[in-house]
């Protein structure tokens, strides 16, 4: 019974680590080198993160999300307000900023691994490793989720298939520890002609924004001008109406547009805020400071530099040229806000030259209102002048009218001839009176 007993345990204990060994090779293989994105199997992990996330979600608080990365690769997930800040490293007032209080207002703010992007109705988190887009199914954003699934993926096979062996090889950032070099994985994205990942979606939302706002524009002015012209023609209640509606459609369009770029004004004109949503060259000096501080021989860090140096040398025109490094260098963003600048200032204008039109347009209906004003005014001046001259010729008939003795009440046919010389004499005084009033151009010729 003893060893019957041993058989038994024996047996009962070579089942539980069968369940428990799949389990070992997953903390080793999670590893990833961005709180965002998971490294092995995306699918794996973009799995991994749906659950725990719908986990959240019947818990109250969660919103829709969706997840991009640089690779192309999306998911749309439901997350709460602390998981988003415990993924992105955000403060919770930036959850604020993106929140329907904030929905007309532009911002475009720094933060350690992040930067929040609130641009009209585009509202998302940009990490160097992927970009996290709030309410993904709105009709308005729809065409940045579709710009971002037409264009990143494009550009990363164009690098991938454009590049050669050698490309291959010093798109390779290696840090030197002791024994091997160890690749910082996708450092490539400053080591390209392209934009990094967060410059590349923030340039997408800004040319959406952009072309939304030119074809409100434009839309506005195909409006305007027929109902101004129509308004100069027969000044109308339901003209006047018409305008009032398009001239506060006007107002609000100018005030989206002012807003957008007066926060990439704030950013062109403060060189230290450019410098701090470089991402991508925050995350490679973070990677690589870690490298280097985890290695304990000395020659493996002397012998990193002049690998950098050989790659810093050797890609002439790209992002990371001899100034990648340099926190001070923000030509490539200055370049891209630039663009987008003139581009809103181009559709301001256009605005602005919609309004002047407008103004011109009441200045010139309120010449015409005035000038029936005068008119009107001129024929009251007219009637007030021939009511006098009928109201002298009303006084000698009333004191005719008293009961007085005169002999011209004994005269035959006398009456007619009364009649006709006090007609005259109002007509004249009528004539005379009007006159007076030309002489002093109270009344127009």
């Amino acid at each position: 019974m003893g060893k019957g007993t041993l058989t038994f345990r024996g047996s009962s204990s070579r089942k539980p680590p069968k369940p428990a060994a799949p389990a070992l090779p997953s903390p080793t293989g999670a590893a990833s080198p961005s709180p965002l994105v998971p490294s092995g199997s995306n699918s794996g992990g973009g799995g991994g993160t749906a659950v725990s996330v719908k986990g959240k979600k019947k818990a109250g608080g969660a919103r829709l999300w969706m997840r991009f990365d640089r690779v192309g690769k999306s998911e749309v997930v439901e997350l709460d307000k602390n998981t988003i800040i415990r993924l992105a490293g955000i403060p919770a007032r930036d959850l604020r900023i993106l929140g329907p209080l904030f929905s007309q207002s532009s911002n475009i703010l720094a933060r350690e691994k992040a930067m929040v992007v609130n641009l009209e109705f585009i509202k998302a988190i940009v990490t160097a490793e992927e970009v996290m887009i709030l309410d993904p199914l709105c009709q308005e954003v729809l065409p940045f989720v579709d710009q971002l699934r037409q264009q990143l993926p494009h550009k990363n096979e164009s690098r991938t298939h454009g590049a050669g062996p050698a490309d291959v090889q010093d798109n390779e950032l290696q840090v030197s520890t002791p024994g091997q070099w160890l690749p910082v994985p996708e450092a490539v994205e400053g080591l390209q002609c392209e934009l990094p990942f967060e410059f590349q979606v923030l340039e997408i939302a800004l040319e959406v924004v952009c072309t939304f706002l030119d074809t409100n524009v434009a839309d506005l002015e195909r409006e305007a001008y027929p109902v101004l012209d129509e308004l100069a023609g027969n000044v109308s209640t339901k003209n006047l109406e018409h305008v009032r509606s398009l001239k506060s459609n006007l107002t609000r369009l100018l005030a989206r547009v002012q807003k957008v770029r007066d926060e990439i004004e704030h950013l062109l004109d403060d060189n230290e805020d450019m410098a701090h949503l470089y991402l991508t060259r925050k995350w490679i000096q973070n990677q690589q400071s870690e490298a280097l501080l985890g290695g304990e021989d000395s020659n493996g860090i002397s012998s990193a530099l002049p690998h950098l140096h050989r790659i810093r040398s050797n890609k002439s025109g790209s992002l990371v040229t001899s100034n990648f490094f340099d926190d001070d260098d923000v030509e490539d963003l200055e370049m891209l806000l630039e663009a987008y600048f003139m581009q809103l200032d181009g559709t301001r204008n256009k605005i602005l030259s919609v309004r002047e039109y407008i103004d011109d347009t009441e200045d010139y209906v309120n010449i015409q209102l005035d000038n029936q004003r005068n008119e009107l005014i001129q024929l009251q001046l007219i009637l007030t002048i021939a009511s006098f001259a009928i109201a002298a010729e009303t006084l000698v008939a009333g004191m005719f009218g008293m009961n007085l003795q005169c002999t011209l009440y004994q005269v035959n046919g006398i009456f007619e001839i009364f009649v006709g010389i006090a007609t005259a004499g109002a007509i004249l005084l009528f004539l005379l009176v009007l006159g007076y009033a030309r002489w002093k151009k109270l009344i127009g010729t």
